[in-house]
């Protein structure tokens, strides 16, 4: 009698198959919400070695085949010249898929350690150390969009990041224009989970880089609002889901910004200025125009009615 289970390795291929094409899917959605690519685009799609950017890179590269716009894609690591960094790795992984890519070399690690205290957290500087090397670098070449591999729990993260941490309602948007202007950043994984990558990474065999800079530092305030959401996450599943979708429908009248909902103008019964903040704190009387009020008409217990202004 034969054995009705299936093979393990037929069901394995069966699972990633269905999930590059849930990966696809997710990415191909996120490009067309908003905007990412047009015809003629030239994209930079910045690898870090890690188990996000390749698997942008990796999807990129699928939809380009068979994508409604012409768009080309060159992969760029910006080697940072860590001790030990390997840096034989991508190159050869790039090689052989057959990829345009550029190496980038800027020793920003010898910056980052003179500069932050032992023991501090090193990202910030890192990441605008890198930014500014990645700017100039596709600035000098022509790129019109720089990809960056941040995912659905990335946004989420960023946000609670900022709420918590900085006093305001940010994220990080899908899509955005540089502070100068020069340069449009997309993130194609936008729509796409952690743990869809972690395992398509695995499924793959992508040559992970770990980033031993600032991989290994502990009690980042990031780390901290992670280990929040996996709490939640682990108690009512699909948290972290709800909370993504939440951050594309914003309701400005629900919230408290004067500068992206008209509050003064809410309900006003006048063309007249409002007192500010400083009039009704500074306590001063002020006169007003005695209020005419409307006549009225009530009925004494007679039934009689009685006109009263």
């Amino acid at each position: 009698m034969s054995d009705a289970s299936p093979n393990p390795q037929a069901r394995r291929k069966h699972e990633a198959d269905k999930l590059a094409k849930r990966l696809r899917h997710q990415v191909g959605r996120a490009i067309a919400d908003f905007g990412m690519i047009e015809d003629g685009d030239k994209i930079m799609v910045c690898l870090s070695g890690g188990k996000d950017s390749y698997t942008m890179l990796d999807v990129l590269l699928q939809l380009q085949k068979k994508a409604p716009v012409s768009f080309s894609i060159t992969a760029v690591n910006l080697d940072q010249k860590q001790p030990g960094f390997p840096e034989h790795v991508l190159p050869e992984y790039l090689a052989s898929i057959g990829v345009d890519f550029h190496i980038l070399e800027q020793d920003t690690y010898s910056v980052v350690s003179r500069v932050i205290p032992e023991g501090k957290t090193m990202c910030s500087l890192c990441s605008r150390l890198r930014r500014g090397a990645l700017y100039t670098y596709a600035e000098a070449n022509g790129f019109t969009k720089i990809a960056l591999g941040h995912h659905r729990d990335d946004l989420v993260n960023t946000f609670f990041l900022n709420l918590f941490f900085h006093a305001k309602l940010s994220g990080m948007p899908p899509k955005l224009q540089s502070d100068d202007g020069k340069h449009i950043v997309i993130r194609p994984l936008a729509y796409v989970r952690e743990a869809d990558i972690e395992a398509y990474a695995e499924a793959k065999q992508f040559p992970i880089i770990p980033c031993n800079l600032c991989g290994s530092q502990e009690n980042l305030q990031r780390k901290q609002v992670k280990k929040m959401l996996a709490q939640w996450e682990k108690e009512t599943p699909g948290r972290i889901e709800t909370m993504a979708r939440a951050l594309g429908d914003i309701r400005p009248s629900q919230l408290s910004d004067p500068k992206l909902f008209d509050f003064l103008g809410l309900g006003k019964r006048s063309d007249a200025d409002l007192p500010d903040a400083h009039a009704w704190l500074a306590g001063a009387p002020v006169e007003h125009e005695p209020i005419a009020l409307p006549a009225r008409t009530i009925t004494n217990h007679d039934g009689l009615d009685i006109l009263k202004s």
